[in-house]
């Protein structure tokens, strides 16, 4: 059974060195594809959103890359959603977390991820580290077209392995994402390590 730590969380901290850079402000107008959404979203509308925004090229193809590090812009999401074009140079990666009380979405555009997640829902506070226990682990490979929805708390690192091709994909989050928890992993110890929130990457 998953064991916890009594040492309290840290405090929350500056923007981690792994977040994408970003590059302008919303469109001012929604995106072509977009369909009406009445009230919240569902994940399984996120996932729509996030699948046929990433089937636009030329949005996908406006996206300026950067050979270093990550690149991300704005989106009209639907329902009030926060959503993101966001670019993935070879090798670049966001390091495990989660995003808190939002459910989302993504699609990968172009190029190919591999997500790494935990098939469990990890208490939202009071705990620094975490023992795991086996079989928690999933793992899945997202070419062009393939996504994926994803409820609360949900806890992944998301990567692009090509040694030499940039990965583009469309992500989305109802509500917008209040903060987003950081942790470091070794074998089976997760370790918070630090707390952002939206003035860290807005």
């Amino acid at each position: 059974m998953p064991a916890t730590s009594v040492t309290p969380p840290p405090a929350p901290l500056s923007s981690a060195p792994s977040s994408p850079t970003l590059l302008s402000p919303a469109p001012a107008s929604p995106l072509p594809s977009a369909r009406a959404v009445t009230g919240p979203p569902t994940a399984a509308e996120l996932l729509d959103f996030a699948r046929r925004t990433a089937a636009d090229q030329a949005l996908v193809d406006s996206l300026p890359l950067d050979p270093e590090g990550r690149t991300w812009v704005r989106l009209d999401g639907p329902g009030g959603s926060e959503a993101w074009l966001i670019g993935w140079p070879p090798g670049t990666g966001t390091g495990w977390h989660d995003h808190a009380e939002s459910f989302g979405a993504f699609v990968t555009a172009r190029g190919s991820l591999t997500e790494h997640a935990l098939s469990v829902r990890l208490p939202a506070g009071g705990w620094k580290t975490l023992e795991l226990a086996e079989g928690l682990d999933r793992s899945r490979r997202l070419g062009p077209g393939d996504g994926r929805a994803f409820g609360r708390d949900h806890l992944h690192e998301v990567l692009n392995p090509s040694p030499d091709t940039h990965a583009v994909s469309v992500h989305a989050y109802y509500p917008p994402l209040p903060l987003i928890r950081r942790f470091s992993r070794t074998g089976p110890v997760l370790r918070l390590e630090q707390v952002e929130r939206p003035e860290d990457w807005q």
